[in-house]
């Protein structure tokens, strides 16, 4: 048990990677730090679904930690990937977490976690009252609130609605295809919808909001130009899921769909040298669930 009377000895205390041999111990810290909300069950399988993933050459697997004489005290999860064909690196900073004796050494774990100047960093699911500390750490939002649409009223039956693991008959990029496969195994809701000229992809989130209104969220899409013109066929994939409305990030109202903007509402944030673009999230940044 950690001694809140007394401040722990700078001598013992080291930033590190998170290795193979300190998941269980980290899973635990975590079920502390977010209590109800993540059991110990979740956590295990989290960073079991980290080390079954391919991670850009020399980038962390799971993040950092801060250690106490050898004991976990505090911790960063990171979600590296690279975009098809080797280009830019980008983390997601998934969840962290640092021991109330220990809140005092929290930056030297978020410098060594945000050191890379070559990688864009992203959060996209922070909680209300780290908005500050993110802007302060400089990080800046790349979408300021979501749309609420409801593709149902939009009849039109453009394109043709095809499985994720369909090979579509039409033009399309074979990241995409592992992409919408990925996401399927993760519990999203992926399919294609496909015209002569191309197949254009989407991945959808299936959520409540306030824990009993059934929605989905975009996760990725190729254009958000895309929903408006592929509504009609959307709103029948999703109708078979029992969903009618479609949470979509956004900086303002989206020409063309029938909804409501919130601003303020969800922001997602990112440092370093690209801005992403809204619903362009693929499974490699994805926040363990």
């Amino acid at each position: 048990m950690v001694d809140s009377e007394r401040s722990p000895s700078p001598s013992r205390v080291r930033c590190r990677q998170i290795a193979d041999a300190d998941l269980d111990p980290v899973a635990h810290l975590l079920t502390r730090g977010f209590g109800a909300r993540r059991s110990l069950a979740f956590w295990r399988c989290a960073l079991a679904s980290l080390k079954g993933r391919s991670t850009p050459a020399d980038m962390p697997r799971y993040g950092y930690l801060l250690e106490n004489d050898g004991v976990p005290v505090g911790v960063i999860l990171l979600i590296f990937s690279a975009t098809p064909g080797g280009g830019a690196l980008r983390a997601n900073v998934s969840s962290w977490y640092v021991e109330p004796a220990f809140r005092s050494y929290a930056a030297l774990l978020v410098s060594q976690a945000l050191k890379r100047r070559d990688v864009t960093y992203t959060n996209i699911s922070p909680a209300h009252h780290t908005w500050p500390i993110l802007e302060a750490q400089g990080y800046q939002r790349f979408s300021n609130g979501v749309f609420v649409a409801v593709p149902a009223l939009h009849r039109g039956r453009h394109g043709r609605v095809l499985s994720a693991d369909t090979v579509p008959d039409a033009p399309f990029e074979s990241f995409e295809r592992e992409l919408l496969v990925d996401h399927g195994e993760y519990g999203c809701i992926s399919f294609w919808c496909a015209t002569a000229d191309r197949a254009h992809p989407f991945v959808f989130r299936p959520r409540l909001v306030n824990g009993v209104i059934p929605c989905a969220q975009l996760i990725y899409c190729r254009e958000l130009a895309d929903v408006v013109t592929f509504a009609g066929a959307i709103a029948r994939r999703l109708a078979r899921r029992g969903l009618s409305f479609a949470i979509i990030d956004a900086n303002g109202p989206i020409a063309g769909l029938t909804g409501r903007y919130f601003a303020d509402r969800m922001p997602k944030y990112f440092r370093g040298p690209m801005r992403p673009r809204a619903a362009r999230r693929g499974v490699r940044e994805r926040e363990p669930r």
